[in-house]
C-alpha cells in the first residue's frame, strides 16, 4: 500500500475509530495516535467534532500513583451525520476500530457497509481489519451478521473483512463535570494499557503497536473478562453498596475487610468454571494472579471510579448473557457449584446507588420498579431467563429476592 492524497486509495498509518467516547480516546486512539498512525474519530457529538478538529489533539491523564498525562497527537474528526465523509474516511482506512456500544452499532454498521464496497471497487484486494472494541461476547458474529445484510449478495465478507473481537480490560471512570468545564476533550484513565484481542481474526499484517496482545483463542480472554472482571467489579459494587449504600466510590468500599474477602471469593468460584471451560488457557495460578491483580486495580484510590459508574445499568448487567448468568450456565453445564455467584447477584436487585447529581439510572428505576411488582416475569421478561431451562436459577434468586428484602444480610 502506497501513502497518497488521493482519496480513493488506501491511506497507511490512518485509522477510523467509530465513537470518541472514553475507550475510543483513552485506549484504541491513544494507543494508535502514540505510535504514529493518523486517527480520525467519528462521532455525533457537534462539540466534541468541532474541539478535536480545532485543537489536532487531546489529553489523557493516567491516574496512579503519580498523574501522568499523555498527548495524543494527529488526530482528526468527523460528524456520523456526513454521510459522505464517514463512507470515504471507511475506504481508506488502512484499519478500523468501532466503540460504540452494541446498542448504537446497528446505526454505524450501514454506513461501514457503504464504505467497504468503496473501497474494494476502487481497490479490490486489500481486505479491512475491523477492532471490535465493544464490551460484548460473540461480537464478531453479530456484527459479520448486520453488515451481510447491509452488503451487496456476494460481497466476499469472510475474505475481505477481518472481524477482530477483544478484551476490553482497562477502566475508565466518568469525569468529573469540573474537569470536563476546564477541558472537554481529556479523559482519565488507570494505567493498563493492554488491548487483548483476536489473533485470528486479521486479514491483514497485524499493526506493530505497543500494548496490542494477540491471543488465539479469543473467546476465552472475552469470557475472562466478562466472568472475572465484569463480574468482580460488578460483585464489589453491589454487596458494597449493601454495606455502605453511603460511600461513592469503589476503594472506600473495598477497605472494608469483608467486602473485599466476599468479592475475591465469588471470583475464584468464577476462575475455578472458567478454568474448567478453558483448561488449555488458564491455569488456576494464572487466574489467581490474575484477580489479585485486578483487586488492587479496582482500589485504585486516584481513578475514582464510582460505585455508580460499575453498577449501573441492571437490566444489561444482569442479563442471562452477562457477567453473572452467563458464568452460571456455564457452571450448570460442567456440573459445578455457582452459589457464591448467585449470592452476588441478587445483591444488584437491591442497588440504588446514584450519580454525582443525586439520580438512579434511569433504566435501573423502571428495571427495580418491575421487580418489586412481579420478580418472576421481570427476570424472564426483562433479564431474558427462559422459564424452563433456568427454572432452578429462578427459584434461588426468588428465595434471595425474599431474604433481602426482609433486612436479611445473607
Amino acid at each position: 500500500m502506497m501513502l497518497t492524497q488521493n482519496k480513493s486509495q488506501v491511506e497507511i498509518r490512518k485509522i477510523v475509530i467509530f465513537g470518541a467516547g472514553k475507550i475510543g480516546r483513552s485506549f484504541i486512539g491513544q494507543l494508535f495516535g502514540c505510535s504514529g498512525y493518523k486517527v480520525v474519530f467519528i462521532d455525533v457529538d457537534p462539540v466534541m467534532i468541532t474541539r478535536l478538529n480545532q485543537q489536532g489533539n487531546y489529553r489523557v491523564v493516567i491516574k496512579g500513583e503519580k498523574d501522568e498525562e499523555i498527548i495524543v497527537p494527529n488526530i482528526k474528526a468527523i460528524s456520523a451525520l456526513d454521510r459522505d465523509k464517514v463512507v470515504d474516511a471507511v475506504s481508506t482506512a488502512e484499519i478500523l476500530a468501532v466503540s460504540v456500544g452494541k446498542n448504537a452499532l446497528e446505526k454505524v454498521i450501514p454506513a461501514i457497509a457503504a464504505g467497504l464496497v468503496r473501497r474494494f471497487t476502487n481497490n479490490p484486494g486489500i481486505p479491512l481489519d475491523i477492532i471490535l472494541a465493544e464490551n460484548m461476547r460473540s461480537a464478531a458474529s453479530f456484527v459479520r451478521t448486520l453488515l451481510k445484510k447491509n452488503l451487496p449478495s456476494g460481497f466476499p465478507v469472510e475474505t475481505m473483512v477481518g472481524l477482530i473481537e477483544t478484551s476490553i480490560g482497562k477502566m475508565v471512570p466518568i469525569m468529573p463535570l469540573a474537569e470536563l468545564e476546564k477541558d472537554p476533550l481529556v479523559v482519565f484513565a488507570e494505567p493498563y494499557n493492554t488491548l487483548i484481542l483476536d489473533g485470528k481474526g486479521f486479514k491483514s499484517t497485524i499493526p506493530a503497536i505497543k500494548g496490542l496482545a494477540p491471543k488465539n483463542n479469543i473467546k476465552a480472554w472475552v469470557d475472562r473478562k466478562a466472568f472475572i472482571h465484569n463480574l468482580g467489579h460488578a460483585t464489589a459494587a453491589y454487596y458494597g453498596y449493601s454495606l455502605h449504600p453511603g460511600s461513592v466510590y469503589m476503594y472506600e468500599i473495598l477497605d472494608d475487610s469483608d467486602v473485599f474477602r466476599f468479592t475475591r471469593n465469588v471470583m475464584l468460584q468464577s476462575a475455578d468454571i472458567l478454568r474448567t471451560a478453558y483448561p488449555g488457557d488458564f491455569t488456576a495460578s494464572d487466574l489467581e494472579e490474575h484477580i489479585d491483580d485486578l483487586l488492587m486495580r479496582f482500589r485504585n484510590k486516584a481513578l475514582k471510579d464510582t460505585i455508580y459508574r460499575v453498577g449501573h445499568d441492571l437490566k444489561r448487567k444482569l442479563s442471562s448473557d452477562d457477567r453473572f448468568v452467563g458464568v452460571i450456565h456455564l457452571a450448570i453445564r460442567f456440573g459445578m457449584s455457582y452459589e457464591k455467584i448467585l449470592k452476588a447477584m441478587s445483591y444488584g436487585f437491591c442497588f440504588r446507588a446514584k450519580d454525582e447529581d443525586g439520580n438512579l439510572f434511569p433504566a435501573d428505576f423502571a428495571f427495580l420498579e418491575a421487580l418489586s411488582k412481579d420478580f418472576e416475569s421481570t427476570l424472564i421478561n426483562d433479564l431474558v431467563l427462559d422459564p424452563i431451562a433456568d427454572y432452578f436459577i429462578i427459584e434461588k434468586l426468588k428465595k434471595r429476592y425474599k431474604l433481602l428484602g426482609q433486612g436479611f444480610k445473607v
